[in-house]
């Protein structure tokens, strides 16, 4: 069994995985290219969350429901959490939250679900979306962070190895699948 799941194709098994940022004043800083801008979550956003999340993954299940449940397990204020990416007409194409949870015994830092809709992806725009997330998480206080995403999402856990971000192993099965990933990307 286990030479066949060795065999697998890691991006097909969609493993969740965690990884960290242990000073977050270290990460690289990235401006928005002219005719986009940021600002933070308003009142009725939860559908624009919903909408850009269907458009840009499409292995979870996403809605109104998934929103609540995502954003009430620990209730913090959006509007000086969550940001939105606007293109040049002011519509929402991206998001992420800069969040907290706790882990190891003390509140922390946590980059939480970040998507970009599909129709602007491969433009750069991830690289000023999280780093404004991680400025935010800053301002809020936060030294360090950390996020989960899968491996389903290669580009984007390039792009967290890329911002500083680094493996966040709890047990034996991570060790094992955090050496497929990084042998898979040849990350630096």
């Amino acid at each position: 069994m286990l030479f066949l799941t060795q065999n697998m194709d890691i991006i097909k098994e969609n493993i969740r995985i965690g990884m960290i940022h242990n000073d977050l004043a270290k990460a690289p800083r990235y401006s928005l290219p002219e005719r986009f801008s940021l600002r933070f979550c308003q009142q009725g956003d939860q559908k624009v969350w919903v909408d850009i999340h269907k458009e840009a993954d499409q292995s979870n299940d996403i809605d109104l429901h998934k929103f609540e449940e995502v954003f009430s397990e620990h209730p913090l204020p959006l509007e000086e959490r969550q940001l939105y990416l606007l293109n040049s007409d002011n519509e929402p194409i991206g998001t992420a939250t800069a969040w907290e949870r706790e882990r190891e015994g003390s509140i922390r830092g946590l980059v939480h679900w970040v998507a970009i809709h599909p129709g602007y992806q491969g433009r750069g725009l991830a690289k000023p979306l999280l780093s404004a997330t991680l400025s935010r998480l800053m301002e809020l206080g936060y030294e360090d962070a950390f996020l989960y995403s899968s491996t389903a999402r290669m580009p984007a856990i390039n792009l967290y190895w890329k911002f500083g971000f680094r493996p966040l192993i709890t047990d034996r099965k991570e060790v094992e699948t955090w050496g497929r990933v990084t042998s898979r990307l040849h990350l630096k």
